[in-house]
């Protein structure tokens, strides 16, 4: 590997921080949907919400359509409501990884080029990216609804690599999943930093990250 130039990132349950994104986000769904339930009732239902969404990884048109038919509603809420309530206040609930600003700010003195890829809505991924105000620290930004092609298809690793200007082999990539981050950027040439979080890693892939990690901050003692 030649010396690093570059980095780029993953968002949600990398810089984001999803899981608490997500929870507060049910909370408040239930609150204002379902708030005939008593404090333990409505506990459970978001535990049961978070389940079905599988961190993100469910279709969503099939997760709104099963919260439709299997939430205790009062008055039935529709599939496409809950997507129009969701688009409207998701991105309000964001919260940073923990060490995200701390590391992009070591990251950034230190003199390497920023970039971030990730899958989603360009609306709701710009959106999140705003809130947290972490826009400025990247030269490159590709969001999969935006670019047409998603993780972890290679080419969209390569479209991140010809916008900030580096190659493969001097550019580290940072993620959570470990096909759809590690894996992929891995086919794109790149060597990779996988962040830990709630995905175990799959044997039966054919690429392997450079180093793991717990929480970002580990990333000084490797850059």
């Amino acid at each position: 590997m030649k010396e690093v130039q570059a980095l780029l990132f993953d968002l949600d349950n990398t810089l984001m921080d999803r899981d608490h994104t997500f929870r507060s986000f049910s909370r408040k769904f239930v609150q204002d949907f379902l708030g005939h339930m008593d404090p333990e009732e409505a506990e459970r239902t978001v535990e049961d919400i978070i389940v079905r969404d599988a961190d993100g990884y469910r279709d969503k048109d099939g997760f709104f359509a099963e919260l439709s038919d299997v939430l205790p509603w009062r008055k039935k809420v529709t599939a496409a409501d809950i997507r129009a309530y969701y688009d409207r206040t998701y991105i309000t609930h964001g919260a940073l990884m923990k060490h995200a600003v701390e590391i992009l700010e070591y990251c950034r003195e230190r003199g390497y080029t920023l970039g971030l890829v990730t899958n989603g809505k360009k609306d709701i991924q710009y959106g999140k990216i705003d809130l947290l105000k972490l826009r400025g620290y990247f030269k490159a930004i590709v969001i999969s609804g935006e670019a047409g092609i998603s993780k972890p298809d290679p080419e969209i690793y390569r479209l991140a690599l010809e916008r900030l200007g580096t190659k493969a082999e001097e550019t580290l990539f940072i993620g959570d999943h470990p096909v759809n981050d590690i894996w992929g950027a891995a086919k794109a040439g790149m060597e990779t930093i996988w962040l830990k979080r709630n995905h175990p890693w799959d044997e039966k892939l054919d690429a392997h990250p450079w180093k793991t990690i717990h929480e970002l901050d580990e990333l000084k003692s490797i850059l």
